[in-house]
């Protein structure tokens, strides 16, 4: 995904008060993934820019959460899939990778 798309990404999870769901990323580079969950869509998820993020992991907490995240991410288009702790949003697809969009 480009900048514009994963600004579009950012900005559609921060607006999602009080329902903001938690983030975690996996680095194209070396593949590190965050230990941990993380609330902060504004300045934590753009720390490192966006030029590295493999995926990013969206968890919800609940049905109403990934009811919310969903429609959201069906209105902007990205490519990934649900997964058992919310959605998975790709900004680098491996090759050969068959991917769908959310």
């Amino acid at each position: 995904m480009n900048d514009t798309k994963w600004r579009e990404l950012q900005t559609a999870m921060y607006e999602l008060k009080p329902n903001i769901p938690f983030w975690r990323t996996r680095c194209v580079d070396n593949g590190y993934e965050t230990p941990n969950w993380d609330g902060d869509w504004i300045h934590h998820f753009y720390a490192g820019g966006f030029e590295t993020i493999e995926w990013v992991e969206i968890q919800t907490t609940d049905d109403k959460q990934r009811s919310i995240v969903r429609s959201v991410l069906k209105k902007i288009h990205v490519p990934g899939h649900e997964t058992e702790h919310g959605f998975k949003v790709y900004g680098y697809i491996r090759d050969g990778a068959a991917i769908d969009y959310i």
